[in-house]
């Protein structure tokens, strides 16, 4: 990149951002068990929140110190498939306990106060606490991996020399809600304490020095025409133990970056875990208190699909492909569009926005999720989809030869004209991606075809999107747009480098990049994590390494370590940065597509171009599951380029060595 007038203001603000880093240092720490630990200081006030789901619940736990140092601890339970009336997107049954008294615990007649002194995480949030008792308490709090609950496992430990004397009392009431407000009727809403296999309502007991005393409190939701469920905490612990235990041994990131590592490592637990099991078969969903039981062409077919393969978790691609056919339920001789999204377990859609660029994201996702999975039936099944989308989109094309949409994403928050670049360079990646999966299918004719239509359209995008936007030589996000828009990192994202230059420079000027990422709109407040997601992938996939590594290092801190953690977030001020799952799931993408720089162009093929960062002699993924295949991959630097090493299950080994600069072509066996 040549060093202009704007490198200096980059510069400046590097500076700036990471010199203000420094002056306030990460709240949490990395913990010894790979996961990360906030120890809470004296008259320390501070709260975050937390989503974590399994296959029948979702929980957002706010947590935290409040203004007397006392234990902050606040559950809304997310019931997907408890459904509301009107049966909308919003339509899931939703709950809060916001009392942390409502269990009393009395130790020697007095109630016992908890004081935190350590939060951590690692798919389970352990709060451990001094009391004003003798007992210290920990809390582990997680969803059941597939039902409807969350558990609450509460330890007491006696640290003094005496016997305590202990009771405990179950305040909360049975909810029943409205039956005619239930979609399946009434239902049934919980807080039980759970101890020894049973249910009391009162529990009193001694706790001799030194000993420790185990019991949950279980908040669940049914059918009132289900029965009630005898729990064992422990059993629902170690399938959640088992879920992020596998998550932490696929797809496996190590580079000279411990944080990005971990990062890495968190992100494969929110992308994974947010997935639903509806009457619709299963769903991955976003989340945030709102959206669940239902499938968007963003989220699910563009953004999290294509990493399922790579890791290879069977909920993940099982959810994939069902959202896929789900899709397809909707293509139509008319070429009327398919909806933006599929709710309520499969039974209704959403399409407030029109088409938002819907079939461009559709036919990108599926043609990517296709390739990876190395699955020639899953292929086959895909391409009549894909065919489909693309005529679509071919039927929306411009005399200027661009691809018409009503609107984007951002579903009005933002302007995107009548014609908008993410439509128009997602029409492009689908264009090449499909092209491959003609090829690989034997339809050499369509995939040429496909090929000219990418080469023409890449041309039309730049006659109708480059230009002069406040000082860069960039692209406009629409006609009428005059000021830099977060997505002109899409171009780059697939592999559109004409204005690589001067885009990257526009995007980590002080008119967009923030201590937040990039802002949606020069001028505004707002960010959307899954764009500077987008650009960190697009940077890195196009060499832009040195450039990109310390905004990806800096956000990655930020995300994991910082003040709200530890995953990847939706937007502000919209929605209190939600810990949407897709965009977790994009993280995961940066390392893979981005940093690894690999791209499906086949059943057992892809290309790579891994950019080694400065200063990095090494980087490697371990146990990817992607193309049908379990593989590692090692990056090392040599004094030529560099060294790829491709190791597979079977032991075969594949070695290429790299210049830096036309990706590498790689044929698994």
């Amino acid at each position: 990149m040549n060093l202009t007038r704007k490198n200096l203001s980059i510069t400046a603000l590097v500076i700036l951002h990471f010199s203000l880093a420094a002056q306030n240092p990460n709240r949490w720490n990395f913990d010894a068990n790979g996961g990360i630990r906030w120890d809470v200081k004296k008259e320390q006030i501070h709260t975050d929140h937390i989503e974590m789901s399994g296959l029948q619940v979702s929980g957002i736990i706010l947590y935290g110190t409040d203004n007397d140092g006392k234990l902050v601890l606040k559950k809304k339970l997310v019931f997907p498939m408890l459904r509301t009336i009107p049966n909308n997107t919003h339509a899931s049954l939703i709950t809060e306990y916001n009392d942390c008294n409502q269990l009393t615990v009395l130790v020697d007649g007095a109630e016992m106060k908890e004081v935190p002194g350590s939060f951590s995480m690692k798919g389970i949030l352990h709060v451990s606490c001094l009391t004003n008792t003798p007992l210290e308490t920990t809390h582990s709090i997680f969803p059941s991996a597939d039902k409807a609950a969350l558990i609450e496992i509460i330890r007491l430990k006696n640290t003094g020399n005496s016997p305590c004397s202990v009771r405990m009392t179950n305040n909360y009431e049975e909810i029943k809600t409205d039956p005619d407000k239930g979609v399946y009727g009434q239902y049934l809403i919980a807080a039980q304490l759970v101890a020894g296999g049973r249910q009391p309502k009162t529990l009193e007991t001694v706790i001799g020095a030194g000993q420790t005393l185990e019991f949950a409190v279980v908040y669940s939701g049914r059918k009132s025409c289900d029965e009630a469920y005898a729990w064992s905490p422990d059993f629902e612990l170690a399938k959640r133990h088992k879920l992020v235990n596998e998550l932490m041994v696929n797809l496996v990131l190590d580079t000279p970056n411990d944080t990005l590592d971990r990062e890495f490592a968190f992100a494969k637990i929110r992308a994974t875990e947010s997935i639903y099991d509806t009457k619709g078969g299963l769903m991955h969903g976003p989340g945030g208190g709102s959206y669940y039981a239902a499938i968007w062409a963003n989220d699910q077919a563009e953004y999290a699909n294509p990493f399922f393969p790579f890791l290879g978790n069977i909920n993940g691609n099982e959810s994939a492909i069902n959202s896929f056919r789900h899709f397809a339920r909707f293509m139509n001789a008319d070429y009327k569009p398919i909806p933006s999204s599929i709710i309520a377990e499969g039974t209704d859609i959403w399409n407030g926005a029109g088409d938002r660029g819907d079939m461009a994201m559709i036919a990108y996702g599926a043609s990517r999720y296709a390739l990876a999975t190395g699955k020639a039936e899953i292929a086959n099944e895909l391409y009549p989809l894909i065919v489909w989308c693309i005529e679509y989109l071919d039927r929306q094309k411009t005399t200027e030869g661009v691809i018409a949409s009503d609107n984007d994403e951002l579903e009005g928050r933002f302007p995107a004209g009548k014609v908008n670049l993410s439509t128009n360079t997602l029409t492009y990646g689908a264009y090449i991606s499909a092209a491959h999966m003609a090829e690989e299918l034997g339809h050499a004719e369509v995939a040429a075809v496909y090929r000219t239509k990418a080469a023409e359209l890449r041309n039309a995008i730049e006659k109708y999107f480059g230009a002069n936007v406040q000082g860069f030589d960039t692209y406009r996000y629409h006609q009428e747009n005059t000021k830099l828009r977060s997505w002109i990192c899409l171009p780059l994202v697939m592999g559109i480098t004409e204005r690589k230059d001067e885009t990257i420079e526009a995007l980590f000027s002080d008119n967009l990049w923030t201590s937040n990422g990039i802002l949606t709109e020069s001028g505004s407040k707002t960010f959307w994590d899954r764009s500077t997601l987008y650009a960190f992938r697009g940077l890195l996939g196009t060499g832009a390494t040195n450039e990109c590594m310390k905004y990806l290092a800096y956000y990655s801190a930020t995300r994991l370590l910082g003040e709200h953690v530890p995953y990847p977030i939706e937007a502000w001020p919209e929605g209190n940065q939600r810990h949407l799952s897709a965009e977790s799931a994009l993280y995961c993408r940066v390392i893979t597509e981005g940093l690894f720089g690999i791209t499906p162009t086949g059943l057992n093929r892809f290309t790579i171009a891994p950019w080694l960062p400065k200063g990095w002699n090494r980087m490697s993924l371990s146990n990817i599951k992607a193309f049908d295949r379990t593989f590692d991959l090692d990056v090392k630097r040599i004094k030529s380029g560099e060294i790829i090493t491709i190791k597979m299950a079977s032991g075969k080994i594949i070695q290429h060595k790299w210049d830096q600069k036309e990706p590498v072509s790689i044929v698994l066996p």
